[in-house]
């Protein structure tokens, strides 16, 4: 029976005891080397309206394809964007995309042994925009990486068909296009600070505060 890569190295970690864990000073030491401040998208949902705009922006803007030799902006397919639209009942829209955590639960959680070199998990986070990164070959598909997100922020990151993480945001290097196309003005690319009360909570907890404010009992 043909197996996938990902699935024998997962039986086999499983197998000798699981993979060893990085300790938490190198962990640390490996973070703090990284630009320390972190940039995210930043949600007013008072301004929301639920026209996931960005959902087709943020699809076509990082699922680009070629023709003719030219990079264009792929179909916008809301399934394949990094930023989900909840929608909750009594009417309320919660646009959730990776937090960018900073103690990244996600990265934590990642049983593959650093690299020597770089120092880097199969999951780990950039250095340049402090975004989240899966190296797909190193990646186990042992998807604890997302049951830690989901476990820790109501889950942000999903599976795909091999148990690789997926929907972390890009921040499109820099230049995020779901804030560039937001009709609304609904998002913002921020520096991310203490007095964002909504930040990191998952999306029924966020749908709780606002279903109170805008409904009341």
């Amino acid at each position: 029976m043909k197996i996938s890569r990902k699935d024998f190295i997962k039986n086999f970690a499983l197998g000798a005891g699981g993979i060893v864990l990085v300790s938490e000073g190198v962990f640390a030491s490996v973070f703090a080397g990284s630009n320390s401040t972190i940039k995210a998208i930043i949600v007013d949902y008072t301004k929301c309206t639920g026209c996931r705009t960005c959902e087709a922006v943020c699809s076509a803007s990082n699922h680009k394809i070629e023709i003719e030799g030219n990079q264009l902006f792929g179909n916008g397919n809301p399934s394949m964007s990094n930023i989900k639209v909840w929608r909750y009942h009594p009417p309320v829209d919660v646009p959730i995309t990776c937090f960018l955590c900073n103690d990244a639960p996600c990265v934590e959680a990642c049983p593959v042994k650093p690299d020597a070199i770089n120092g880097r998990k199969a999951l780990y986070r950039d250095e340049v925009l402090n975004t989240i990164k899966c190296d797909r070959d190193r990646c186990i598909g042992c998807q604890s990486c997302s049951d830690a997100c989901k476990k820790e922020r109501g889950g942000v990151i999903f599976p795909d068909e091999e148990g690789s993480p997926t929907s972390m945001c890009t921040l499109c290097n820099g230049d995020p296009q779901c804030v560039k196309w937001c009709p609304y003005g609904a998002l913002s690319f921020l520096e991310v600070t203490s007095d964002m009360p909504l930040r990191e909570m998952s999306p029924d907890e966020i749908a709780k505060v606002l279903e109170q404010t805008y409904y009341g009992n």
